[in-house]
């Protein structure tokens, strides 16, 4: 079992003194003396990357909500915590290409492999180290990787290193086979999950370490950069996108309780998620379960995933279960359904069609980047309820999509991987949808 704390747990008796500290340290607090004259709410100070009235519409909706005003159910019953839990309204964001440019994740997994820090699996069995991975996919491995060795020599052996990347990189070998298969592509996507199995054998604490490392290197590459990883020449840099952080700081000074939630390893986007000024007690990730102290090649569950079975994560409908699970401490099958409208998140940002679960679940704004992916483009450009804004990537946004997304043949994808059409809470079919925000 995993012996970190869970954040929900953790932080669950100090949220309601710590938002009352943060309201009285900006200036927000409900009290003041008498005839004195109230307090404006923040705004957002950075405007560059904003795309029409996107920016109005995010200051208006922190003007409803700071320091407790527009809360929808009422004094003392914020959307955040439930009854006795504290009132104050909780947003929630998707991190990779949502808070920054480019992906931790990938990040972390070229600097593993060129630094030699993955371990082979016992016996140099690959399947142990995923339940979905595929027995051609385990022999591919097998074939391309040494063993009996401490960690991959995948700085020098590029067949290894170059195996490795197309599995995760491609879900494939080097030779076009699938590398996984027999998942939910709802509830997990196998190909994220592997790198956090990747880095079974480590402490948290090590971890952290080559995170923190990786983190370092592209934060100092030019953006644009690129490295050399086997034989294949990758992403080299990273950059924070300072609207966001922007957002971030604005929404905390307002009042909000504001979480990360990323299909990323959870010891990776714990460190990269303190340059926004989230505390890790605040991010949820990929969860690794722990023996004696080091990660294993397991999850702790979620709603009727039970520890060690591997079958969700923080991933579309994993990220519903893993957020109502750990912030509003909803526990079992429960966590896996949409809660009532006091137990679930006022503000949701995204910009892919895994976060299309907890986006849906926001009662109050939902903020899409725009990167062309056809579910979220559906729902976000239909905007049923009036509750979604769309607007470009900060840094190198997506030209427009010269075709409608196929919202009403194959926008949605099933659970067992069928494409299917877009269809609205009713069961009726969204029509394909043009791209205008780019």
């Amino acid at each position: 079992m995993n012996n970190r704390p869970r954040p929900g747990l953790r932080t669950r008796a100090t949220t309601a003194a710590l938002a009352a500290l943060a309201l009285a340290t900006t200036g927000l607090a409900a009290a003041a003396p008498a005839g004195a004259k109230p307090r404006e709410c923040p705004t957002l100070k950075v405007s560059g990357g904003w795309y029409g009235d996107n920016r109005a519409r995010l200051d208006a909706f922190l003007a409803d909500h700071c320091a407790g005003k527009g809360d929808i159910n009422g004094p003392g019953k914020g959307p955040g915590k439930g009854p006795g839990k504290g009132s104050e309204p909780v947003a929630v964001f998707d991190w990779d290409n949502t808070v920054i440019k480019n992906d931790v994740g990938d990040a972390t997994l070229y600097w593993l492999l060129r630094n030699d820090r993955i371990r082979p699996p016992r016996d140099g069995d690959w399947s142990t180290t995923s339940r979905h991975l595929t027995p051609r996919a385990a022999a591919a491995l097998g074939e391309a990787c040494p063993t009996g060795v401490r960690t991959l020599p995948t700085a020098t052996d590029t067949r290894c290193a170059d195996e490795i990347l197309s599995v995760y990189g491609a879900g494939a070998t080097t030779g076009g086979e699938t590398a996984f298969a027999g998942f939910d592509h709802r509830r997990t996507e196998p190909q994220y999950a592997w790198l956090a199995q990747l880095l079974r054998g480590w402490t948290t604490r090590q971890v952290e370490s080559f995170a923190a490392a990786a983190r370092a290197e592209n934060l100092a590459a030019p953006q644009g950069a690129t490295q050399r990883v086997g034989t294949s020449t990758v992403t080299g840099w990273v950059r924070y996108y300072e609207e966001q952080r922007d957002l971030i700081r604005t929404l905390r000074a307002a009042g909000f309780d504001v979480w990360i939630v990323s299909a990323s390893p959870e010891p990776v986007v714990d460190v990269w998620a303190k340059g926004v000024g989230i505390d890790p007690s605040h991010s949820l990730g990929i969860r690794n379960t722990t023996e004696r102290g080091r990660l294993t090649a397991h999850f702790e569950g979620c709603g009727t995933v039970r520890d060690g079975e591997d079958e969700m994560i923080t991933y579309i409908d994993g990220k519903r279960c893993w957020i109502n699970q750990e912030i509003f401490g909803v526990r079992g099958p429960a966590a896996e359904r949409v809660q009532p409208a006091s137990r679930r998140q006022v503000f949701a940002a995204g910009d892919s069609d895994t976060d299309i679960s907890f986006l849906r679940d926001a009662t109050g704004l939902r903020l899409v980047l725009n990167r062309n992916k056809n579910e979220l483009m559906c729902r976000a450009y239909e905007n049923g309820d009036g509750r979604w804004i769309v607007n470009p990537m900060f840094i190198e946004p997506k030209q427009r999509k010269a075709t409608p997304y196929p919202c009403a043949t194959t926008g949605y994808t099933a659970g067992d991987g069928t494409p299917e059409p877009v269809r609205r809470p009713d069961g009726t079919v969204i029509p394909d949808q043009t791209d205008t925000v780019f």
